[in-house]
């Protein structure tokens, strides 16, 4: 008793500052940037995540200056810790990009802003576009063009595959799904190709490239015409790899980048037991964009169901996943949907 006491007395010795944690110093800052800059931020959060600084920003509405002084002392001493602008802010800057945008896409994001030194080998091909990368690549060895296309943004990518003649697009396919490791001698080759026509230095080393998901993602973003023609010839040459790539092309979880009506069309399409199922296996971002396409009594229900489901194997999961898959590809060819990524059909 006399401990509880004591410990209430404590809590009540404390200044406001003291009694902060670190969500509602979170909230002090979001209130101090401004609306656009807040939203911004918000909008890169998780559902909880939002409702718990948002509960937060009202808790800390009507603290005086002095507290948020503090709180700003704080941060900027964090800040000072965490770069010295200067010294180790490279790491602090690839730690950032890894955490935000994931580590394919920070090293994409890095290979175009870091200043001199980057981890790809022709990192010049990040400045041109699609036409000029054509150009450059069109009378070399089709392996060579295939290695380059694979460095590339998969949308930049599949627009040079466009403007490649078509009895050499599913060849390069081909080649760029069964790339892995490509070591120092086949880069120096590279350079040696890039040097001629740019003048450029690079450090070599063992790279991984290409290999099947590079080659689905660039399928990803080719218009659906071009997409049937280069996966028949890939399953004339290579029927095995065709399906390898087609399975790898459009997972369940990108069915989170499908736009809202997308979304609810092709959920008036599927089985709920099937989506039920689905759904045992999948996030909870994924989860929330599915139940935000559906009524509030339908989500209610299916996650009521999902609850009393018992374990399942992930066999049956992926079953599940497949067909969901198969049903917005067959959706996606016939126009009712578009699947995120993939390119559409021209317009006039």
């Amino acid at each position: 008793m006399a401990e509880n006491k004591k410990n209430v007395e404590n809590e009540d010795d404390k200044t406001p500052y003291e009694k902060l944690n670190n969500t509602q110093k979170c909230a002090i800052l979001m209130m101090l940037l401004g609306e656009e800059e807040a939203a911004n931020i918000l909008r890169n959060l998780g559902p909880k995540e939002v409702q718990q600084l948002g509960k937060e920003m009202y808790s800390v509405a009507g603290l005086d200056q002095d507290t948020v002084n503090q709180v700003l002392d704080e941060f900027l001493a964090i800040i000072k810790t965490q770069t010295d602008l200067g010294m180790g802010s490279s790491n602090y800057i690839r730690n950032v990009m890894t955490k935000a945008l994931g580590e394919n896409k920070a090293q994409s994001v890095l290979g175009k802003i870091t200043p001199t030194e980057s981890d790809k080998p022709i990192e010049i091909l990040d400045w041109m576009d699609a036409r000029s990368v054509t150009e450059l690549i069109s009378d070399e060895h089709p392996q060579i063009m295939a290695l380059i296309i694979s460095y590339l943004e998969p949308g930049v990518a599949a627009d040079v595959l466009v403007l490649l003649p078509e009895d050499v697009q599913s060849d390069i396919i081909h080649r760029i799904a069964t790339l892995e490791t490509v070591q120092p001698d086949a880069l120096g080759e590279l350079e040696r190709v890039m040097q001629l026509k740019f003048k450029t230095n690079t450090s070599l080393r063992a790279s991984s490239v290409g290999g099947i998901k590079a080659a689905a993602g660039i399928m990803n973003f080719t218009k659906q015409n071009m997409e049937g023609r280069i996966i028949k010839a890939l399953g004339e040459k290579d029927r095995l790899l065709a399906k390898e790539i087609q399975e790898s092309m459009f997972t369940f979880d990108t069915l989170i980048l499908m736009d809202d009506r997308s979304m609810q069309t092709l959920l008036r399409n599927i089985d709920q037991e099937v989506l039920i199922i689905a759904l045992k296996g999948t996030d909870d971002e994924l989860k929330a964009k599915i139940f935000s396409c559906m009524s509030q009594r339908a989500s209610a229900n299916i996650q009521d169901e999902m609850e009393v489901l018992g374990p399942l194997r992930l066999t049956e999961v992926q079953e599940a996943q497949k067909a969901i898959i198969n049903t917005a590809r067959t959706m996606s060819d016939e126009g009712s949907i578009v699947l995120a990524g993939r390119g559409g059909d021209d317009f006039v």
